[in-house]
């Protein structure tokens, strides 16, 4: 009668985990990430345990703890400096992605997604590497870092495949203590990059997930990374970079032999008396390829290395990058995105790897046989969990279905049974339901 008994392993986002890990071949990766064991416990378990804290929308020092490790192993596991968490984040998108790859149209334009948010800290002081950063929604600077973010989409689906949790390269704004590691080591280039330029560890994040066979043909990004030097760097890399240019008068442009500035360029065109299209406003060809958007009194800008596409479809490949700000939303809403006690370096990028990871099963989940469920409807079914039954109420259904069988005429136990089955299951959790039924 143990398996009546509430416990973790009844809960129905344990079923789903155990399947994902299976389905993505959980063991490898991590035996590719570098983690050393300092324990006997399958480190699966340490991330099973982790997603389910998630699911329960409970910190790690709240949660109930498993039986065989306590929360101070898990911490433990989390701050080993020796794991490689942006390799692991990447082999587990690489593997989702191969799963999904026989479902996705050949013809289908793939895409990598840049951006960033901010991940808040207003109330620590002494967590490592702890800036003031600017919010671009406040406008103002903020404790914490930036989560420079790169996801992959296939217009349907999003999957985030890589990250850095950004500091600042200003020694200045740096407000937490900064261990001086050696950089040989990968906690020391870890540290080292996190007060690395912005736009020079986004093109190492792209560098990075192309290693790990993560398939694209373009890479978006919005103003904040644009600049001629982004898109000759994306385009060595193989792939092809659509972003919204800043209009700045620092950058130009080179159009029929003459310099131009964005602004001074938009003033030509105008000039040529262009008959505008419904879409858009002009397009033309400059050093890197441009498409411009006039939208009232105001105009976009959108660039591409990619001379061969229609303004229409630059306009359209640019859309999808949105899809990244709804990972976002959801992963603050839902997946405990910045809330969290851990106050090492290498901790908070354990915990982001593990949030994008439960983002991945999600993800996963919401793609299985076109699951019209959104990501917020599946975080909270993954967190139902199993009602509690005790030996009596258990001992009470079997008095019952005896007392049926012993006392109604022949073929009414076979109708009350059933009524009684199907009352019983009706209590449990969709999923288990569904399958009860499908059994």
């Amino acid at each position: 009668m143990s398996s009546i008994n509430h416990s973790q392993e009844n809960n129905e986002s344990y079923f789903s985990i155990d399947t994902f890990f299976k389905q993505i071949g959980i063991g490898e990766i991590i035996h590719q990430v570098n983690f050393k064991r300092r324990t006997p416990i399958n480190p699966t378990e340490f991330i099973k345990w982790l997603l389910t804290t998630i699911f329960v929308r409970q910190s790690l020092y709240r949660a109930k703890e498993a039986p065989a490790f306590t929360t101070r192993t898990v911490r433990n596991f989390l701050n080993d400096g020796r794991i490689n968490w942006q390799k692991f984040v990447c082999l587990l998108a690489s593997a989702v992605i191969k799963c999904l790859r026989p479902f996705i149209d050949s013809r289908r334009r793939l895409a990598l997604i840049i951006d960033d948010s901010l991940f808040a800290r207003p109330y620590s002081k002494r967590t490592e590497l702890l800036a003031r950063v600017y919010d671009h929604d406040k406008h103002e600077f903020l404790h914490g870092y930036r989560a420079l973010t790169l996801g992959w989409s296939d217009a349907n689906t999003f999957l985030p495949v890589n990250f850095a949790l950004m500091s600042s390269k200003d020694p200045k704004n740096i407000l937490g203590p900064c261990h001086n590691l050696d950089r040989r080591s990968l906690a020391g280039r870890r540290r080292y990059q996190a007060q690395s330029k912005m736009n020079q560890v986004a093109v190492e994040l792209v560098s990075q997930a192309l290693k790990h066979n993560i398939p694209a043909q373009y890479v978006l990004f919005d103003s904040w990374y644009s600049s001629p030097k982004m898109f000759d760097q994306i385009k060595q890399l193989g792939l092809d970079g659509i972003g919204m240019l800043k209009r700045s008068t620092k950058v130009y442009y080179r159009y029929r032999g003459r310099l131009y500035s964005v602004k001074a360029l938009y003033e030509r065109l105008r000039s040529e008396k262009r008959s505008p299209k419904a879409t858009y406003q002009y397009s033309c060809v400059v050093k890197s390829d441009s498409g411009i958007q006039r939208k009232a009194n105001n105009y976009l800008v959108l660039a591409t290395t990619k001379v061969s596409l229609h303004p229409d479809e630059i306009i359209q490949l640019y859309g999808r990058r949105w899809q990244i700000e709804t990972y976002f939303k959801a992963a603050k809403q839902y997946l405990r995105f910045d809330k969290t006690q851990v106050q090492n370096y290498d901790g908070l990028c354990g915990h982001l790897a593990i949030v994008m990871m439960t983002y991945d099963l999600l993800a996963w989940q919401e793609r299985q046989e076109k699951d019209e469920r959104t990501i917020g409807d599946l975080f909270y079914i993954m967190g139902e969990a199993m009602p509690d039954l005790s030996l009596t109420d258990v001992l009470v259904w079997f008095i019952k279905l005896l007392n049926q069988l012993v006392e109604s005429e022949p073929v009414a136990p076979i109708k009350q049974l059933n009524e009684t089955v199907d009352k019983f299951i009706s209590s449990l959790p969709q999923s288990i339901a569904f399958q009860l039924q499908k059994a």
